[in-house]
């Protein structure tokens, strides 16, 4: 049996990876980094973090933490990498970008079953089992393959990446360290607040708002000659801070900065605005901006950001910045089983399919490395059950209408409605509970009918 290739070495390639190694299939993963860069990642080793160091919530009744419960129960590795470098973050897991992929990477290297090979793949194989997990930062080449095989234009849109400043450099005589409502894991709570009043937020929103941002034709892929450019978006997710300042002067107050649960203990109240940091690295001597992704040039982020209480005197260990992200139409192009419509042993998985967030990334590496290990071996492929989070992701992604196709993150809105339970915020906890115990019910039920947890590695 031909070895299976999987294209990226990120989230889902890497999961894809292990779990189709698990079932006994000879994996070669193509990763092209360090050798060709993609202009946001900044080390060599596979299921690096980008944007963000946290995974999301962790709490069961939270359709992320949900979605994670999912993945242990069945059986993902970065999941388990992930609890292993978990840093405090109060409900969310958050990790040590470094130890978090280092670890994946020795995790892949040491299995017998795979092979990670560094080097750019231009064209899709058509005499091997695939699987596409390239990522949003899909390099030109295989970009442009993409856009010919499908037939359609490849859609992308611009996310961020938030700034990150040595702890030592906060002023800590202004900030203070606390967790929303005192539900951190740390005494003094997990997050890092620096609270501005209503004058210091309105001044700081009007320079933000103002500020010179990068081009982003510096983003833009090229593709080759006759091949149509697709559409360049915000993913509304992910937006610049300053494009939601420009939306409203309370946009900020109601969004990233909003204060609610934080008490302030200069003045025993809860403060007008807050910029809220978390920690980066298992040492603790970086803090990320929480929801600050941003376009600014990185004067004008040393400059703007330096007007916040507290990071007057910042040291930025990374600024933040923009990159394209690429995804594919995948209601079009993709069965639940994340197989190609045209082609039963090439798949797809990760943030190319249209799923956004960590976790859903993972989510789909795990799907499209159990299907093509099972579909090697002439088993029939699998669909999640659509009362899982996974399951409903799948089936979004591949399923949703064109007119407002966008990546989707993991949330009970994509869930089929529960029966006895009204609506109402009243309603809502005991609501996201019964969703998460039919989700894993089911889920458990059905991993009993197949035996995935009997798989047994060859």
């Amino acid at each position: 049996m031909k070895p299976l290739i999987i294209v990226g070495g990120g989230l889902a390639g890497s999961e894809a990876a292990w779990q189709a190694a698990q079932r006994g299939i000879n994996v070669k993963l193509f990763e092209m980094r360090p050798d060709v860069q993609t202009g946001a990642h900044v080390g060599p080793n596979l299921a690096e973090l980008v944007c963000s160091n946290s995974l999301g919530s962790n709490l069961p009744d939270r359709a992320p933490g949900l979605l994670k419960n999912e993945l242990r129960q069945m059986g993902s590795l970065l999941i388990k990498c992930a609890d292993e470098t978990a840093i405090p973050a109060g409900g969310a897991l958050a990790v040590d970008r470094g130890n978090f992929s280092a670890l994946v990477t020795n995790q892949l290297k040491e299995h017998k079953n795979i092979e990670i090979i560094r080097e750019e793949v231009k064209n899709i194989p058509d005499d091997h089992s695939v699987i596409i997990a390239s990522g949003p930062l899909t390099s030109a080449s295989l970009s442009n393959e993409l856009v010919v095989m499908t037939g359609q234009d490849n859609l992308y849109f611009f996310d961020a990446i938030s700034p990150v400043v040595e702890v030592d450099s906060i002023n800590m005589d202004i900030a203070f360290r606390a967790s929303r409502y005192g539900r951190g894991e740390q005494e003094d709570g997990d997050y890092i607040n620096c609270p501005l009043n209503e004058d210091e937020y309105n001044i700081f929103v009007d320079a933000l708002s103002d500020a010179k941002r990068i081009s982003l034709k510096s983003f833009e892929i090229q593709l080759q000659a006759g091949v149509k450019a697709g559409m360049h978006t915000f993913f509304e997710g992910c937006l610049p801070v300053e494009i939601l300042a420009q939306r409203g002067k309370d946009t900020l107050a109601y969004g990233p900065m909003r204060p609610v649960g934080l008490t302030d203990p200069r003045t025993g109240r809860w403060p007008h605005a807050v910029i809220q940091l978390r920690q980066d690295n298992l040492a603790g001597t970086l803090y990320n901006l929480v929801g600050f992704q941003t376009n600014l040039t990185f004067s004008e982020q040393k400059r703007v950001f330096g007007m916040i209480p507290g990071l007057t005197h910042a040291e930025f260990a990374r600024f933040g910045q923009m990159h394209r992200n690429t995804f594919i139409f995948s209601p079009a192009l993709l069965r639940s089983t994340l197989q190609f419509i045209e082609r039963d042993n090439l798949f797809f998985a990760g943030q190319i399919t249209g799923v956004e967030g960590y976790a859903g990334n993972i989510a789909t590496g795990l799907l499209a490395g159990w299907n093509a290990a099972r579909y090697m071996k002439g088993e029939t492929v699998l669909e999640l059950p659509g009362t899982t989070i996974s399951g409903a992701l799948c089936y979004y992604i591949t399923h949703a209408s064109a007119a407002d196709f966008q990546p989707m993150k993991a949330n009970f809105g994509i869930l089929p409605s529960l029966e006895g339970i009204r609506g109402g915020r009243r309603n809502k906890r005991k609501r996201m509970a019964a969703y998460a115990q039919r989700s894993l019910e089911t889920l458990s039920s059905f991993l009993d009918e197949i035996k995935i947890n009997d798989t047994k590695c060859a």
